[in-house]
C-alpha cells in the first residue's frame, strides 16, 4: 500500500511539473502613451495574435514613466520595458542593468519621409534663429528626456550654455501650447500628436526641427532582460512574431479607417485626432516611422546615447551592440508570409 502511494504520489508531482511547464508566459510590456506606444494597441485588432493565449499571454502595463519602468524589470515584474533613448544608458548605469537588451524598434524620428519633432516660438517672436534664445525661457518636459536632449544639443551647436544661457522650466506635452501662448516659455518642444494642433500652427512658428540637429534618432525602443530572454526565447520569438504581424496591419494603408477607429476608443479620442497622420508616411504632415519588421537602428541608437554623454547627461557612454538581441525579431519576421 505504501508502495502505490509512493507511486501515485510521484505521478501526481510530475503531472503537476507538467502541467506548470505548460503554463503560457505572461509578458508584461510597459507603455506610458496610449496610441504613441505600441503595447496600448498591440492586439486591439483581433486575430492577428495567433500565438496569444497558448505560449504566452499578453499584458499592457501603462506607467508614469521610465523610472518606474525600470524599478519593475528590476523586480521583474515587468518583462518588456517602453525605454526612450535617454534611458537606456541610465538603466544601464545607475540602476545596474548590464543584462538590459534592446529587442525590438518602437519608432524613429528624423527617416525621410516621416515626421520629425518639431520646436516652436510664436509666429511675432523676436527669436528668429536658434542664438536668439540666449537670455530667453525654454520649456521642456523633464530634464535628461530625448526631447530635452535635442533641445540642450541644439543650443551647443550654436555657442550656447544650456546651465547657463537660457532659464530652462518643466512642463508636460499636453501643457506646452498654453505655456508658449502665454509667453512662460519662449519656446517648446512640439511632438506627436500635440504639434499637429491647429491653434499652435496658427499662432505658433517652427524654429527648427530634431533632424536639422540630430539627423536620425531611435526614439524608444523594447528592452528585456537577457535573463527572462534566455529562459522563455520560444515563447518570446511567438510574441514577437505576433507584434510585427499586428504592426504591419497597422501600417499598412488599407486598413488606415479600421486602426484609427482603434486609437480613438484606445485613447478616448476623437477619430479625427488621428485621421489625417496616424501611420502614415506623409513627411511633416504625417507620423513617425515604425520598422515594419520592428528592427530599430542600432547606429542611430549608438550616436543618440553618445550625444548624451556630449552633453555631460551620463557618466559614460555604453556599447549599443552589446546592449542589443534582435535574434527574437529577426527570427519571428522569417516566420511571416
Amino acid at each position: 500500500m505504501r508502495f502505490t502511494k509512493l507511486i501515485v504520489g510521484a505521478a501526481l508531482s510530475a503531472m503537476a511539473l507538467g502541467a506548470a511547464a505548460q503554463q503560457p508566459l505572461k509578458i508584461r510590456v510597459a507603455y506610458v502613451v496610449p496610441v504613441a506606444n505600441w503595447a496600448s494597441l498591440l492586439f486591439q485588432k483581433d486575430g492577428v495574435a495567433k500565438h496569444n493565449g497558448k505560449s504566452y499571454t499578453f499584458e499592457a502595463v501603462h506607467f508614469q514613466g521610465t523610472p518606474q519602468m525600470i524599478t519593475a524589470l528590476a523586480n521583474n515584474e515587468l518583462e518588456i520595458a517602453d525605454l526612450a533613448f535617454a534611458s537606456l544608458a541610465i538603466a544601464v548605469q545607475n540602476a545596474g542593468m548590464d543584462d538590459l537588451r534592446v529587442i525590438a524598434d518602437e519608432f524613429q524620428d528624423g527617416v525621410d519621409g516621416y515626421y520629425t519633432d518639431e520646436f516652436f516660438v510664436l509666429k511675432d517672436s523676436a527669436v528668429k534663429t536658434i542664438k536668439d534664445l540666449k537670455g530667453k525661457v525654454v520649456a521642456t518636459n523633464v530634464a535628461g528626456s530625448a526631447v530635452d536632449i535635442i533641445m540642450r544639443a541644439a543650443l551647443k551647436k550654436n555657442g550656447l550654455d544650456d546651465r547657463k544661457d537660457v532659464n530652462t522650466i518643466e512642463t508636460a506635452f499636453p501643457n506646452m501650447k498654453p505655456t508658449l501662448l502665454s509667453k512662460k516659455a519662449d519656446a517648446i518642444p512640439g511632438v506627436i500628436p500635440f504639434s499637429f494642433d491647429p491653434e499652435l500652427r496658427e499662432k505658433g512658428r517652427v524654429l527648427f526641427t530634431q533632424k536639422e540637429i540630430v539627423g536620425r534618432t531611435q526614439m524608444i525602443v523594447w528592452a528585456a532582460r537577457e535573463g527572462v530572454i534566455k529562459k522563455n526565447r520560444a515563447a518570446m520569438v511567438d510574441f514577437m512574431e505576433d507584434s510585427i504581424r499586428a504592426v504591419r496591419w497597422y501600417l499598412d494603408p488599407k486598413n488606415h479607417a479600421e486602426a484609427v477607429e482603434i486609437a480613438a476608443k484606445v485613447s478616448k479620442r476623437p477619430a479625427g485626432a488621428f485621421d489625417k497622420w496616424l501611420f502614415r508616411k506623409d513627411g511633416q504632415n504625417g507620423d513617425y516611422f515604425h520598422s515594419p519588421d520592428m528592427l530599430p537602428d542600432l547606429e542611430s541608437l549608438q550616436k543618440n546615447i553618445d550625444l548624451q554623454k556630449e552633453l555631460g547627461l551620463v557618466k559614460a557612454t555604453i556599447d549599443v551592440k552589446k546592449h542589443a538581441d534582435l535574434s527574437l525579431a529577426q527570427e519571428a519576421a522569417k516566420r511571416i508570409k
